[in-house]
C-alpha cells in the first residue's frame, strides 16, 4: 500500500498482519469527499497502519492525531511515521473510546474524525455514541465512518446528522456533521 497524493506521494506504508487496510479506491473517495483539507486538524480512530491519517498529512493537514489499541499496529504506525520522516504526530496507544475521552479532557477539537473500526463488531455505533457524550468535533467538522454494509448506522442523533453515504461493495462510508452546523 502506498500514499497516493501530496507531499509523501508513492511512499510505501508498512502494514501489520491481521489488519484490514482501507482500500485505495475507498481512501481516494474519502479525500475526494473532503476536498482541500490543508490546515485542518485530523483524527483517525482505529488507525491500523495509520495509512488514512498519513494520507491526510501528505495532503496538508496541520495536526494529525491517531488512536490505536493494537500493539503491532502502534509499532507499524511508528515505523511509517519514521519512514516518512513526518513531523510529530500525536499517537495514542489506547482503545478508541478512552482516546476520545482523553482528547475531550485535553480540550482538543478536530475538523475531521475518521473512524474505521473492525467490521461486524458494532464498534461504529459505540464510538458515535461516545462522540455524542464527548464532543471533540469542531463546529463545522465532519465525521467519516467506514463500516460494513451490514452495520446500519443511525441517520440522526442528538448532535449529529448523517449527510451522505457512499457505497463500495461491502464497504460503506457514512458522513456526519453537527446537527447545529
Amino acid at each position: 500500500m502506498r500514499i497516493t497524493t501530496g507531499k509523501y506521494r508513492n511512499y510505501k506504508i508498512y502494514m501489520p498482519r491481521g489488519i484490514r487496510p482501507t482500500q485505495d479506491k475507498v481512501r481516494k473517495a474519502v479525500f475526494d469527499i473532503l476536498g482541500d483539507i490543508s490546515g485542518l486538524a485530523f483524527l483517525e480512530l482505529f488507525a491500523g497502519s495509520g495509512a488514512v491519517g498519513l494520507e491526510a498529512l501528505s495532503r496538508g493537514v496541520s495536526e494529525l492525531t491517531m488512536v490505536e489499541s493494537n500493539r503491532d499496529s502502534i509499532l507499524a504506525i511508528k515505523r511509517n511515521i519514521g519512514l516518512l520522516k513526518a513531523p510529530a504526530c500525536n499517537l495514542y496507544h489506547l482503545e478508541a473510546e478512552k482516546g476520545v475521552k482523553l482528547l475531550f479532557l485535553d480540550k482538543k477539537r478536530f475538523d475531521i474524525v475518521f473512524i474505521d473500526p473492525p467490521y461486524h463488531t458494532d464498534m461504529a455505533k459505540k464510538i458515535l455514541q461516545t462522540l455524542e457524550g464527548y464532543d471533540i468535533l469542531a463546529p463545522h467538522g465532519l465525521i467519516i465512518v467506514q463500516h460494513s454494509k451490514s452495520e446500519i448506522l443511525p441517520g440522526t442523533s442528538l448532535i449529529f446528522d448523517l449527510i451522505k453515504e457512499a457505497k463500495y461493495g461491502d464497504t460503506w462510508l457514512s458522513i456526519f456533521r453537527h446537527a447545529k452546523a
